[in-house]
Order: C-alpha cells, then structure tokens, then sequence
C-alpha cells in the first residue's frame, strides 16, 4: 500500500499580514511540512525508525504532533480536563507517541491527527492573540501568541527531524 497521507498542498506564510494571521499562516506552513515528507510512503517506510536506538519514525512524529496539538489548543487554550492521551499513552509508555509503532495505523494515525488541527484552527479562529488559556502550564498563564509561537517552533523542530528520516528512508530532499 501506498500514498497512506493524502495529497498535501502548501502554501507560503505572507511577506506582510498582520500578526494572527502571519502566526497561523506560518504554523499550517509548518503542518503541510510534515505532511509533505510523509507523503507517498508505504505504511512500512512510515514506521522506520530513523537510526536505532532512536523509537523516531515519521509516523511517530505524526502521532506526537496530534498529542501536542490535542495538548495545547485542547487543553492549555481551551480548558478541556483531557487527561493523557489514550491513542498513544499508557504508563508503561508514556512515549507511546513514538515507541508503540510497529502495530500502529498510518491511516488512522493522519486521520486523527488531521482531525485535532482542524479542533485548532477552528479554536483560534477570530480569538485575539491576548486570549489567555483556561489552563495554565506549570502555574503560567499562557497566551494564544505563546502557544502559536511555540507550535511553529515545535514543528520546525520536528520537521527537521523528518526531513533526515525522509532522506534516509528513500533519499528525497528539500521541500
């Protein structure tokens, strides 16, 4: 089986917006990034580890990119009592994200992820960027600019990382 991520189109973050609008635009510029290295690949490519004893794998990254999405748009913005996520969680894995791949379902696993950006984007849509989450992060109130700013970073990091797990699964680069 192949092309298990749908066809992903990406679009440049503006030279001049204001700020919300430049802050979202870069963060979907970030999401289609990580859809982009998964895309065309075998369920098998996508649970490849990138160099052992890493558990990294482009499906892990997927996997904890919908928990960290879940995490900060759910529950710090919203307030949602969520609890751990039982997708990918368990107290003997607490890294379930990236380590419990081998059995996992890369359909399933874009799908959900998929589904919790589109919870993000419709959960700071027209919010001021002032806005403080309902629930603060380790007794800090946090701001919806916070949370863009530190998703971008998120992403970038992670995308970095993809891009040398794509290169190595089959040797494409750039994007």
């Amino acid at each position: 089986m192949t092309n298990t991520t749908p066809a992903t189109t990406r679009t440049s973050a503006p030279f001049a917006a204001d700020e919300a609008t430049m802050l979202t635009s870069w963060l979907d510029f970030h999401r289609a990034t990580l859809a982009l290295k998964c895309e065309g690949l075998t369920p098998d490519q996508l649970r490849e580890r990138s160099c052992p004893p890493s558990p990294m794998s482009l499906l892990g990254l997927v996997r904890h990119m919908a928990e960290v999405e879940r995490h900060w748009f759910r529950r710090h913005l919203n307030g949602e009592d969520l609890g751990p996520d039982s997708r990918y969680w368990s107290e003997a894995f607490p890294d379930g994200d990236f380590d419990l791949v081998e059995d996992a379902d890369p359909v399933a696993d874009t799908a959900a992820w998929q589904e919790d950006v589109a919870y993000a984007r419709a959960a700071v849509e027209g919010v001021s960027l002032d806005t403080v989450g309902k629930h603060p992060w380790r007794g800090n109130e946090v701001t919806l600019r916070w949370i863009l700013v530190h998703m971008i970073e998120e992403y970038a990091r992670h995308n970095g990382h993809a891009d040398l797990i794509r290169e190595r699964i089959d040797g494409a680069t750039g994007e």
